[in-house]
């Protein structure tokens, strides 16, 4: 991936640049789902997923925890999507009905001291690694839940480097989902220069392939 990409896609007043590149987005939404499927994206951000499935006639839901950034969001809604503020780990409140992908990149921790929560938007001193990882899990299969069968999850996840320590983010996550979804596999993704902290950025498959749809 391009980093001049992901800063020219900067959102206008955005405090930071989006997570993942317009390109990627295209790539997962065509690979993992048809016009008029539904995706959801429960760790938006600045919209770049709402954006691209609603280019490609997706029907998208994104949770947005900041309401500057779902504000920000609601400015770049077509006719088609949702945009819920509201915290991921409240997803059963929504009312989502069925999805066919969710495609998403969750706020990153370091196991390195690390006090800040990524998951209140780093605004709370209560940061662990290990319970946010145990967060993130109860994120995904809420997740899980609302997936038709066959449907997918894609996690943009890295590996991060703090100092001479390396956090293996993507490594944990595949090792909490995979005995609830099925993993079809990692995606190294390439940058040109790639961010200082990030030792590996990988796209994360996973499947639902048993039982129906569990959506409240």
């Amino acid at each position: 991936m391009s980093a001049d990409e992901l800063q020219a896609e900067r959102v206008h007043s955005a405090s930071e640049d989006v997570h993942f590149t317009r390109a990627y987005v295209r790539a997962v939404v065509e690979e993992y789902s048809a016009p008029g499927d539904v995706v959801l994206d429960p760790f938006a951000g600045y919209g770049t997923t709402l954006v691209v499935s609603q280019q490609l006639g997706r029907t998208p839901i994104v949770i947005e925890l900041l309401p500057e950034r779902a504000a920000l969001i609601r400015a770049r809604l077509g006719s088609k999507g949702r945009v819920v503020e509201g915290d991921a780990r409240e997803l059963d409140r929504f009312g989502l009905g069925t999805v066919t992908l969710c495609l998403t990149s969750p706020p990153y921790m370091n196991a390195v001291d690390h006090p800040q929560n990524p998951l209140t938007a780093y605004a709370t001193l209560d940061g662990d690694y290990a319970g946010y990882l145990d967060e993130l899990l109860d994120v995904f299969l809420a997740v899980k839940r609302y997936l038709r069968c066959g449907g997918h999850l894609v996690i943009n996840a890295a590996n991060i480097r703090t100092g001479d320590v390396i956090t293996p983010l993507a490594w944990d996550i595949v090792h909490a989902l995979r005995p609830h979804l099925t993993f079809r596999g990692e995606t190294y993704l390439r940058w040109d220069r790639p961010p200082e902290a990030v030792s590996g950025d990988y796209s994360l498959a996973f499947q639902k392939v048993d039982g129906p749809t569990e959506a409240h």
